[in-house]
């Protein structure tokens, strides 16, 4: 059951962002909502991403963490159940992650966040990126703390980029009143 609710929130993930944009989009304005198929589309992939991520990479080594503490006097024999929960919770963090640019470009259109803003905050971004990473990661280890904080701060990076391409500009009434 647990692996099919799995299987279905993944296949089901642009009809579910597609109702988030649906509940946000009566709050703005007609030229914002223009975004609403850019906005399912980069969500989809961008938790898609995170998903394939975690399970081709922070999984398996936080796995081989765990199975290191195999001896010759203890025997590593984990259950299903609390590996399933670990993997799924470790599989939807990534996602959620993973969603840092779609939500940077939103907050730049919508005038929020700008890539000076960010590019200003990248200590403060650094410590909570580590921080979260400590939260999400299954031990205690640096390796899978490390497979999560990189991308994390990878996508802080290419966040800025998103948030200069898409930032909010003035309009040109502003700049021709500013020039007044």
């Amino acid at each position: 059951m647990k692996v099919a609710a799995l299987v279905g929130l993944l296949a089901a993930m642009p009809v579910v962002l597609w109702q988030l944009w649906r509940f946000v989009a009566p709050g703005l304005y007609s030229n914002e909502k223009r975004f609403a198929i850019p906005f399912v589309l980069f969500s989809t992939f961008f938790f898609l991403a995170g998903a394939l991520f975690s399970h081709y990479m922070v999984f398996p080594w936080a796995w081989r963490f765990f199975a290191g503490f195999s001896t010759d006097y203890m025997q590593f024999t984990p259950k299903i159940g609390p590996v399933f929960s670990l993997y799924v919770r470790m599989m939807l963090a990534m996602g959620v992650v993973f969603e840092m640019p779609t939500l940077v470009l939103f907050l730049a259109r919508v005038g929020l966040v700008t890539p000076r803003f960010l590019i200003r905050n990248v200590k403060y971004a650094v410590l909570v990126i580590f921080i979260i990473a400590a939260v999400m990661t299954p031990g205690p280890d640096v390796v899978s703390q490390m497979l999560m904080a990189g991308p994390m701060f990878a996508l802080y990076l290419f966040s800025i980029l998103v948030a200069w391409i898409f930032q909010k500009r003035p309009s040109k009434e502003a700049t021709e009143a500013s020039q007044d």
